[in-house]
């Protein structure tokens, strides 16, 4: 049985999810307690599930219960096509939208100096070795429309030049200081069909 304490608890684990507030925490766990053998038990198990079982590729960096991922795996995906994102949540909105029959290379977020993070701190290495195998004939700088995402997107133009590889990046449909995962689908197919060379 919980207790009040309990309670606080959930409602103060529930606030710290992206897009939820103290407000909309206390909802989420009053509907949860309100059923909890069809909903928080199903959940905690499911959740419980996925934090042994979930894996972070090692070729691009998504997560799948499988690992590579069945993105890279795929053979049906061109491998000489790969888009470069943040985040998981950039990969997975280009997914929903069905506009990339490439792969991917998740960086694991941008360059930025107030935050700490440096070019050590992304996920690139994956990608300049794909490139060194051979057959990768263009990467695409799928990145948000921030000053974070403008410096990731030349600092990685630089190092992609020397390789010969066709670098473009997502062009119109994409606003400045706009995060991928939440834009529609019509604009990301918008963003990534009229992607230009650097």
């Amino acid at each position: 049985m919980m207790g009040h304490g309990d309670i606080d608890q959930l409602i103060t684990m529930l606030a710290r999810l992206p897009g939820l507030g103290p407000r909309s925490a206390r909802r989420a766990a009053l509907a949860l307690l309100r059923q909890p053998e069809s909903r928080m038990l199903p959940l905690a198990h499911l959740m419980e599930r996925a934090a042994t079982s979930v894996k972070t590729c090692v070729l691009c960096g998504n997560l799948d219960t499988v690992d590579p991922c069945h993105i890279c795996t795929d053979t049906a995906r061109d491998q000489g096509l790969i888009c470069v994102v943040e985040t998981v949540g950039d990969l997975w909105a280009l997914e929903r939208a069905g506009v990339h029959r490439g792969v991917y290379q998740v960086l694991g977020g941008t360059l930025s100096a107030l935050a700490g993070l440096g070019p050590d701190d992304l996920n690139v290495r994956p990608l300049f070795e794909r490139i060194e195998e051979g057959g990768v004939r263009e990467v695409i700088l799928a990145l948000s429309a921030t000053v974070e995402g403008a410096t990731t997107a030349h600092w990685l133009q630089e190092r992609l030049l020397p390789t010969g590889v066709s670098v473009t990046r997502v062009g119109h449909g994409v606003p400045m200081g706009g995060a991928l995962d939440v834009l529609d689908d019509g604009t990301l197919a918008a963003a990534l069909t009229a992607r230009r060379s650097l």
